[in-house]
């Protein structure tokens, strides 16, 4: 399929998207569709020659949006369009053609992902109204992660949660942690081998890749288990919702918005979500943003640390995401953090690897390499829409 692919991901009042050629050096042309329902919805983005605009949507839908988007893809015609679907449960595990099946399957776990399917449906049915002959393909967060093992997904709570509920653990980020460790292993002369992978954004996570399949990762049944995020806590005794109803009467939802928008980053610095500003209040002396970077890293390297039990070998690291991209003192930290598995880093190369930059940032050809590999989900959604469009022809 020699067509552009555009890659729609759509939130409850939201549609981010790209248009990415089979030419991986072509133009891509994307953008933001937001505050959708409401009078200051508004559609900004790129055009292929680089220039930025902004169209006012006011009370805009999804349906509209998309019509907006179409006109802003200069005549380029795509040939299939790929959603980005947040959870897939066990019913996938790589992307499908959608059909009636496929979306009553997404409707099934809705109540694991409350936030996102819902609005990932109806982006789908107003694409679907838009673009009623391309074929539509889903791309699943979870998919990737369906390689892991009982042991890696399983929580050791009764059989009948996971047989009649669904309860085990899922993973999240998977096109991000795909697309990396499968571009280290074409820039690495260790292959594809064993790696760990970082992706570091306002939402976080790490992961155990063996051969290019996900044997274990830090994300469960919810994208709130593991790392500490942006404003997310990651990791809690499960007894803390318990404590915070007995002690401070707090509701379900009032625990969970708590440790999902007031926590993180944000709740141990009090001041914000943004790990620049962390660290550069840090640097200043702040005693909160100090404790905010230091339990950031350290978390990422015990997870690191963790997930090696589940590699034969360790060929490196990567990091990825807007934080593992752009932040040396955090790789840095993070890779101080664990001098028993043999990182060694570069820190002149360190320094210059922001901005975009790929490249290996290890100091020696022994031990494990260190990687930075900038993400692209939106690619990887585009190159599996692809081919699971070919493998149907």
């Amino acid at each position: 399929m020699n067509a552009p692919v555009l890659v729609i991901n759509c939130g409850s009042s939201s549609i981010k998207y790209a248009l990415i050629d089979s030419d991986p050096q072509a133009a891509r042309l994307s953008g933001l569709a937001e505050r959708l329902g409401s009078s200051e919805a508004r559609l900004k983005g790129k055009n292929s020659d680089g220039e930025s605009f902004t169209q006012p949507l006011p009370n805009a839908g999804h349906a509209e949006a998309l019509n907006a988007i179409l006109e802003h893809l200069e005549g380029r015609i795509p040939g299939a369009v790929g959603h980005r679907i947040v959870h897939g449960g066990e019913h996938f595990t790589q992307a499908a053609l959608i059909d009636e099946n496929v979306m009553a399957a997404i409707h099934s776990t809705a109540a694991l992902a409350p936030l996102h399917n819902p609005a990932n449906l109806a982006g789908i049915s107003a694409t679907q109204r838009v673009f009623p002959d391309l074929p539509q393909v889903a791309v699943f967060d979870t998919a990737f992660h369906q390689t892991l093992p009982p042991r890696a997904y399983r929580y050791a709570l009764p059989e009948v949660l996971y047989t009649e509920h669904g309860i085990r653990r899922y993973g999240f980020h998977g096109t991000s942690h795909a697309y990396v460790s499968q571009r280290a292993g074409e820039l690495s002369l260790r292959g594809a081998g064993g790696w760990l992978t970082a992706h570091l954004g306002n939402g976080c996570s790490t992961s155990a890749i063996w051969n290019n399949q996900s044997l274990d990762t830090s994300m469960g049944l919810t994208p709130l288990e593991g790392l500490v995020m942006g404003t997310r806590s990651g990791d809690v005794d499960p007894g803390l919702h318990a404590h915070l109803h007995r002690q401070l009467g707090w509701s379900l939802d009032e625990i969970d918005n708590v440790l999902n928008k007031q926590s993180g980053l944000l709740g141990l610095s009090g001041l914000t979500n943004d790990m620049r500003e962390v660290e550069e209040q840090a640097s200043a002396g702040h005693a909160g943003a100090q404790l905010a970077l230091e339990v950031f890293c350290y978390r990422i390297a015990k997870s690191l640390a963790a997930l090696s039990c589940a590699l034969p070998t360790i060929d490196g690291v990567i990091f990825t995401g807007g934080i593992g991209e752009n932040s040396p003192i955090v790789r840095r930290d993070v890779l101080a953090l664990m001098p028993h598995f043999g990182f060694n880093i570069d820190q002149t190369t360190n320094e210059a690897m922001v901005r975009g930059k790929e490249g290996n940032i290890s100091s020696t050809d022994n031990g494990p390499e260190v990687w930075v590999i900038p993400t692209d989900e939106e690619g990887r959604i585009a190159m599996e829409t692809r081919h699971c469009v070919e493998s149907a022809q």
